[in-house]
Formats: structure tokens, C-alpha cells, sequence
């Protein structure tokens, strides 16, 4: 899709014909969705100086991507627009509130009358969500048609007097040009997604020196960055939504005090909202040394990948006075049961060590027809471990596979529920 056929749908012709699509119909058959489109005379009307397939596509597209966009941004992606990329890499609305929340608390304290820069800004999710909290900010992309898509959000969800965007390399910003940044390095090239951060752009050292000199920053990097390569003087907060690990937020200057190392969960499904609430922290204690290590208790914590990918097991252990099984394993133990957004509870039945024929007679003594399959430090194939169960009951059980020592066990449980902790 190129620009010019981008901004016919900005008319309020191309919003009337957009509106008249319905998603739904167009998802299940594309194929008859464009050909209705090549009929409609108000297709070709949008800009007669460009082919009736280039509009189609561009309509189209939009149509699909909103469609798809209802995942990270709710109804609001009804007024929104997209490029596929820009979608694919764009922050989740939950998660760009979280942060901006944060960002917001900073900004009067460090712009004085600046605006604040969001560079690689795709989109515009993350600025976006700092211009809703009063803070203005300048958007930069590199790509005419991202910056332009960018560009149609401020304007649809009418914050043109705080939000801006211009094209632009970020590699090319001056150290200092926004006081409190927000820089989310491309991490997509030519052929798919670049793993090596050298090859990020701008650059992970590019990245990292503009952050570092404002006077608050927050760097987003993937969720699974190794800890060695976190900046010096650099906050880290690994953050998870609905129990998926979705990036790790580094915090600079004004915004990096407090804990080096936080796990974030936060939620959107409705049901986990109304039972376990919107977020749950976890923060690293520089007093607290290794967990201990236990047999199985009465209970047994599945902490949330946030929790395990910060390293921040053994905090979590502690709160319910915890131990871990084995000390290479992220599954804890303890005799009293919390729940908490930060990990899941399950009763332990029965522990064994691994055996097949052992675990499908205990399977079938608790009556168990719906079996769960959880597993660290397995090399179980847990589809495979199902079939082979054969179980066939009106009960339900979780079996957990680990190792404990060197040998594999198996954890026959039930899923518990209870007061959510603070």
C-alpha cells in the first residue's frame, strides 16, 4: 500500500465507504469482499489518478487490519489504522497505558516546556497513549506510510494539539533532543525478524546512548534480552499480559529509580479482571539470598513468565514463606495457599516419580477425564503424554512434569482458588 492511496481513505468519501464493509463478512471471504469493492463507483471516485486495485487494497486492508486490531486495542481499533507490520510490532493498548502511566508522572519534571520524542514510533500506540495523558510528544518514523498511518491516528482520536509525528531516522536524533524519550528499536528487516542487536535500528548501542542521555527514557527491548545485556544504570521490567510474556521495558535517569529488576503482570480478560484485578508487581530484594530448596508441600506456585524471565523466583517464594523443588526449576512449594496475579496454585494429590503405567492407574483412581499437562524441565511430549493417558472420567487433574534432582517426577493436582493477594 502506498501513501496516496492511504490518504484517499482519509476522505470522508473513503470513510463512508471503509464504515460500509462489514469485517466480519470480509475476514471469512476476502475474495468476494474485493470484488464487490471493484464494482463500487465509489471506490474508483476516492483518486481517479490511481488503479481501482490499489484503492481496493488499501480499503481492504484496513478493514482486515481493524478487524484484527480489536485483539491489542479494543473497539478503539474501529477508528484506527494499521500497516501489517506496524500492527504486528505495535504495543498492546494495555501495555503502552501502563508504561505511559508511568512516563506521564516523569514528564513535568523533565520537559519544561519540550515535547517528549517517540522515536520508531510505528503506529503511534505508545505516543498515543502519553498524548492521552497530557504530554506532548513528537513521533518519528522512518517510514513514509507508517508516519503517515501514524499521523491518521492522532487526527481520528483527536489529539492533533498534543501529537505529532515527522519522518525521520532515529539513528540520526541528537543526544538530548527529548528530555523524556521513548525509543522502540525496529527489530523487522527485509527478511523477518532481526535477532541480533546490532542489527536493530537504530542500533542497540544507538538505542541505548539516546536513552541514557535524556533526562527520562524508557528503552523497549524483547522480553527475552539477556540479563548481561541490560545497560548500566538502566532499570529493567519484564512485563506479561493474560500470562504471555510480551517485552521488557528498561527505565532511564528520573524513571530508574527504585528496583533494578520488576517482574509487571497485567490482565485483559475480563473474567481474570473481575477474580484477580488489572496488575500485580513483583520487585527484586537485594537482601533476600537464594530460595530454598523443599519436597513438595501442600501447595505448588506456577509462577508467571514475567516473574521467571526477571529472575525473581525466589521473591516470590518468600511472600508465601516458599521453597523450591529443586533449585534449577522455577516450580515452588508451600503449606499455605495465596493467589495472586503472579502466579497460579494447584493442590498437589499425589507425587511420583515419572512412570506411565503408574500415572495412568493414579489418573484413573481420581476419576480424571480432563487432564492438563504442565511442564519444566521435561522432555515430555505432553500431546503425545495425553493421548497415552487415556483418561476418560468426569474429573479434572493437572499433572505437572519436572525434575527434582536428576530424576523426573510427576505432581498430580487440582487448580485452587482463593483470596487474591495484594
Amino acid at each position: 500500500m502506498r501513501v496516496p492511496a492511504f490518504e484517499a481513505l482519509l476522505t470522508d468519501a473513503g470513510r463512508d465507504v471503509l464504515a460500509g464493509i462489514d469485517p466480519k463478512a470480509a475476514t471469512r471471504d476476502r475474495l468476494a469482499a474485493a470484488s464487490r469493492l471493484r464494482g463500487d463507483p465509489r471506490v474508483a471516485a476516492l483518486d481517479p489518478g490511481l488503479p481501482v486495485s490499489e484503492l481496493v487494497n488499501a480499503v481492504l486492508t484496513q478493514v482486515l487490519l481493524r478487524e484484527r486490531g480489536r485483539a491489542k486495542f479494543g473497539d478503539r481499533a474501529e477508528r484506527m489504522f494499521f500497516t501489517p507490520d506496524g500492527l504486528e510490532q505495535s504495543t498492546r493498548r494495555v501495555v503502552a497505558d501502563h508504561r505511559a502511566e508511568r512516563m506521564a508522572r516523569a514528564a513535568p519534571s523533565v520537559l519544561d516546556g519540550a515535547a517528549a520524542g517517540d522515536l520508531c514510533c510505528g503506529v503511534g500506540a505508545d505516543l498515543l497513549a502519553l498524548a492521552e495523558r497530557g504530554v506532548p510528544v513528537e513521533g518519528v518514523d522512518a517510514d513514509p506510510l507508517t508516519a503517515a498511518v501514524a499521523r491518521a491516528n492522532i487526527e481520528a482520536l483527536g489529539l492533533s494539539d498534543l501529537a505529532r509525528v515527522r519522518e525521520g531516522d532515529a539513528t540520526g536524533t541528537s543526544p538530548g533532543r527529548y528530555p523524556l524519550l521513548f525509543c522502540d528499536p525496529a527489530r523487522r528487516g527485509g527478511r523477518g525478524r532481526v535477532f541480533d542487536p546490532a542489527a536493530y535500528s537504530p542500533p542497540w548501542d544507538v538505542a541505548a546512548g539516546l536513552a541514557a542521555a535524556a533526562g527520562a527514557a524508557c528503552l523497549k527491548a524483547a522480553p527475552g534480552i539477556p540479563h548481561e545485556a541490560l545497560p548500566e544504570g538502566a532499570a529493567a521490567e519484564w512485563i506479561s499480559v493474560d500470562g504471555e510474556l510480551k517485552e521488557t521495558a528498561l527505565w532511564f535517569g528520573a524513571l530508574a529509580g527504585g528496583p533494578r529488576r520488576r517482574a509487571t503482570v497485567l490482565h485483559e480478560r475480563e473474567g481474570l479482571l473481575a477474580r484477580e484485578g488489572a496488575v500485580a508487581r513483583l520487585d527484586a530484594d537485594p537482601d533476600l539470598g537464594p530460595a530454598p530448596v523443599a519436597a513438595a508441600r501442600r501447595y505448588l506456585y506456577d509462577p508467571d513468565p514475567a516473574v521467571v524471565r526477571s529472575h525473581l523466583v525466589a521473591e516470590a517464594a518468600a511472600r508465601v514463606d516458599g521453597a523450591l523443588l529443586d533449585e534449577r526449576i522455577a516450580y515452588f512449594t508451600a503449606d499455605t495457599m495465596v493467589v495472586s496475579p503472579l502466579w497460579r496454585v494447584l493442590e498437589v494429590v499425589e507425587v511420583l516419580p515419572f512412570s506411565l503405567k503408574r500415572l495412568r492407574s493414579e489418573v484413573r483412581k481420581l476419576n480424571a477425564g480432563t487432564v492438563t499437562v504442565k511442564k519444566r524441565g521435561s522432555a515430555v511430549d505432553t500431546e503425545r503424554l495425553r493421548r497415552d493417558l487415556r483418561a476418560s472420567g468426569p474429573e479434572s487433574v493437572t499433572v505437572v512434569l519436572t525434575r527434582i534432582g536428576e530424576r523426573p517426577f510427576c505432581l498430580l493436582c487440582r487448580e485452587v482458588r482463593g483470596p487474591v493477594a495484594g
